[in-house]
């Protein structure tokens, strides 16, 4: 595979830290095939990107995915279901405008003062397609009302959590790790073996729910490390 490492820039997660990327740079026909073995190790994607932290002076960006066939509800993350019972889940192929303006509402109220701000919906459907592979989008309806979306790639054995949004109105009813939830009961549903959440920052608190989902592994020297709590 071909790959190449972007310059550096400043860090999305650590402020004073700069970050850059291991990007792989096949063609589209290429990237399909190579999704599943890089996700295996480390990658994730963006849009129709394929990338890695390629830090010159950190290693803090650890690769977390849920073994699932192992996984047990906390007593927490069993009272989170009970909260959203009333809330119904569908699962659509398909992108649709709807989704950006739930998502356009979630960016401006909730994260004004990340990356994604001010948001637009080329920069929505930029991020979350790709010519060379087709998310699902996992649904939360609450009555007639659509509340959350979780977007979700297929990677050989596996699923991996692209990105979720929700209704900031309902910020109370932690919908980002209900949809995580959900994401680990569709991998049961359909035979897959992991769940991958993205990067882990320790000491960016709004990654810390990541490791609340137990046992999981994390990636780093090259190979994945269990963590049962």
């Amino acid at each position: 595979m071909k790959f190449g490492i972007t310059g550096e820039f400043d860090c999305s997660y650590l402020p004073s830290h700069k970050e850059r990327l291991l990007v792989c740079v096949e063609s589209s026909h290429k990237l399909n095939e190579a999704y599943s073995q890089l996700t295996s190790v480390g990658f994730r994607r963006s849009g129709e990107q394929l990338y890695r932290p390629h830090c010159i002076a950190c290693q803090k960006c650890h690769s977390v995915r849920i073994p699932v066939g192992s996984f047990k509800k906390s007593k927490s993350q069993k009272r989170l279901s009970n909260k959203n019972r009333d809330l119904s889940i569908r699962l659509s192929p398909k992108n649709r405008q709807e989704y950006y303006e739930l998502f356009e509402r979630y960016i401006n109220i909730l994260h004004s003062d990340g990356s994604m701000y001010p948001t637009s919906s080329e920069q929505y459907f930029s991020f979350t397609n790709a010519e060379w592979t087709n998310p699902l989008f996992l649904e939360a309806w609450h009555d007639d009302n659509l509340v959350a979306v979780a977007v979700t790639d297929r990677v050989g054995n596996s699923y991996s959590a692209l990105y979720t949004f929700y209704e900031p109105s309902m910020q109370a009813r932690s919908l980002g790790s209900f949809m995580v939830l959900k994401q680990i009961e569709l991998c049961l549903q359909h035979d897959k073996d992991y769940l991958y959440l993205g990067y882990q920052i320790d000491e960016c608190r709004k990654m810390n729910y990541k490791t609340k989902f137990a046992p999981y592994e994390r990636f780093f020297d090259e190979k994945w490390h269990l963590y049962t709590k």
